[in-house]
């Protein structure tokens, strides 16, 4: 299971953090991202993590602005968002990848959390 919390309404230029606590599941053994869904869009990657947190990837609306991490003490996924735009709200999804390759596409992915939703008000 994937808890994702963190949501909420900010303004544009303001942070929220995001987490993701996963329960269920052998943490060391899943490759970790992030999405976002706007209304009426696809889903759109944010941000991966490798299983041992030594290598992220980006999505290119995002790359210098979010940073993603991982706590193995608490199983959980971070995902830090600066410089916000409004082009950033969006419904953000947790996801898990088993195995050693980064999630980057809806399909890629075995387990999704529920979305917490991002308002980001110019």
């Amino acid at each position: 299971q994937l808890q994702a919390s963190g949501g909420g309404l900010v303004q544009a230029g303001g942070s929220l953090r995001l987490s993701c606590a996963a329960s269920g599941l052998t943490f060391s053994r899943y490759c970790m991202g992030w999405f976002r869904q706007a209304p009426g869009k696809n889903y759109e990657f944010v941000a991966g993590i490798s299983r041992f947190g030594l290598s992220t990837l980006y999505g290119d609306s995002v790359k210098g602005r979010f940073t993603i991490s991982r706590d193995h003490t608490t199983y959980t996924v971070h995902l830090q968002m600066n410089s916000l735009k409004p082009e950033d709200t969006a419904a953000y999804y947790c996801a898990a990848k088993l195995g050693q390759d980064i999630p980057t596409s809806y399909s890629d992915v075995d387990y999704w959390g529920k979305g917490t939703q991002v308002t980001v008000s110019s």
